[in-house]
């Protein structure tokens, strides 16, 4: 792990002010709120591209669940009866942005419960930013959580998780929002992640069906990107979310890639699952031996896999998108 990933050599980075909801101006995620947490938390305090088509998949998920695959939720959440109690627990939550729509538009009442998680030096723009932004009787919680530390991880499981007296199964959504970037990074996130779907977060592979990974992804580099999807494909089946387009005169409804903005947009949204088998498998103790693919499948050889760069080259819009 870097030193201080959120104050990399040479840092230059302003505010994103292409909100595409302009309801967030002025508050705790516009523009000048931004700038003064980028002059203190670094890369942190700043709204990064891909939370937007997190958020636009959310909503979408909310109003039109029928028109994804998958959708966010199983069951609207006016459909309580049906819908299973929910944990989001999102990696790298940053500013806040979206852990604070989960809590305000997603999660339902008493019933579901959010954890926002970040370093520990972090935690304290999450605390002031979701105590401006969320009611005091929402479900939110705040804990850190560094890249690849398993401490971190099981006090989240002892604190919240295991004293959470929701009705089983209750399912985990785990929420990644533009988290792809720094090389350094890669090994631990996805060492998180296998935290995150391992024991004592699952008892058996049955768990397996309960737990979901949504990571919202923009494209900056490939070269330095797809390290990760080789490695993290060996440890999980992923596929993008799908939209059904509407059917007119002359072409009837189809599925395409998930993407609220222009359709070139070097953006997706994947949805994420164990793969089976893998609870059996040893987790190598260094990152890059994991990034290489070390203990996958049961063996100590070094691979990849190769689900993204077939992705890339379907370019991620065509029918046969569906294989996967």
């Amino acid at each position: 792990m870097v030193a201080n990933p959120n104050f990399p050599e040479n840092l230059s980075i302003k505010p994103n002010t292409t909100l595409r909801d302009a309801s967030h101006e002025g508050d705790s995620f516009g523009a000048a709120a931004q700038e003064g947490a980028i002059q203190k938390y670094g890369i942190a305090g700043r709204v990064w591209e891909a939370a937007y088509n997190m958020l636009a998949y959310f909503g979408e998920s909310i109003s039109a669940p029928e028109q994804l695959d998958p959708p966010l939720l199983e069951h609207r959440n006016d459909d309580d009866d049906r819908r299973s109690p929910i944990i989001f627990l999102e990696l790298g939550s940053g500013t806040g942005i979206v852990a604070s729509y989960l809590a305000n538009h997603v999660s339902s009442g008493d019933r579901d419960t959010v954890i926002a998680t970040d370093l520990p030096e972090v935690c304290p723009l999450l605390e002031s930013n979701l105590r401006a932004s969320c009611g005091r009787d929402r479900p939110l919680h705040i804990r850190p959580l560094s890249w690849g530390d398993h401490k971190h991880a099981l006090n989240i499981h002892t604190e919240l998780i295991e004293q959470w007296d929701r009705p089983q199964p209750w399912k985990l959504k785990i929420i990644c929002s533009d988290l792809v970037y720094f090389p350094q990074l890669l090994g631990p996130l996805l060492r998180s992640l296998i935290h995150l779907t391992s024991p004592p977060f699952v008892s058996s592979e049955a768990d397996y069906e309960n737990i979901d990974i949504v990571i919202s992804y923009k494209i900056r580099s490939l070269p330095k990107e797809t390290p990760f999807w080789t490695a993290f494909g060996l440890w999980f089946s992923f596929a993008p979310v799908l939209v059904r387009s509407k059917a007119s005169e002359t072409a009837p409804a189809s599925w395409t890639r998930f993407c609220p903005g222009q359709q070139d947009d070097d953006m997706f949204v994947f949805v994420a699952s164990r793969r089976p088998g893998s609870l059996n498998w040893t987790v190598p103790p260094m990152d890059q031996d994991l990034m290489s693919g070390v203990g996958a499948k049961g063996s100590q050889s070094r691979k990849g896999d190769d689900t993204f760069e077939t992705l890339l080259m379907m370019g991620l819009d065509s029918g046969d998108l569906a294989m996967f």
